[in-house]
């Protein structure tokens, strides 16, 4: 089984979804700043940009010297659990944007239930709360 140390280190979003919610944050952004946010090398963050604009999640655009990233607003998830799933949803839960592109911005603070109807998933249910 691993030491309790490694076990310790996982993390609930894979560097992919990292670095598309670093990039949704500020569409200018400098790769090697991506790098830095997500804890990652310059180059793992340029093939994982690639693999995101070949999948359709992420538009390059030269903008004089530099490049500005569009996020596509209809991509979905790519794993069957969450078929059809957008990921606008995920992504306007973690920058407190809208999951509508065009809605005007709101306030990053929602219920469970909304949070839960944004990212396209059931509630969990079934689980008892603690007495205090």
């Amino acid at each position: 089984m691993g030491s309790t140390s490694q076990r310790q280190n996982w993390t609930f979003l894979t560097n992919h979804a990292r670095v598309l919610v670093t990039i949704a944050r500020d569409p200018a952004v400098r790769l090697r700043d991506v790098a830095a946010v997500c804890g990652l090398t310059e180059r793992t963050v340029q093939t994982i940009v690639t693999d995101l604009e070949t999948d359709g999640y992420l538009k390059r655009v030269r903008d004089g010297r530099r490049n500005r990233y569009d996020i596509s607003p209809g991509a979905v998830f790519r794993h069957p659990a969450e078929a059809g799933v957008q990921v606008a949803g995920l992504l306007a839960l973690l920058t407190g944007a809208s999951a509508d592109p065009d809605a005007p911005p709101s306030a990053p603070d929602m219920t469970d239930e909304e949070a839960t109807e944004l990212l396209g998933i059931a509630p969990v249910t079934g689980l008892a709360a603690e007495p205090s």
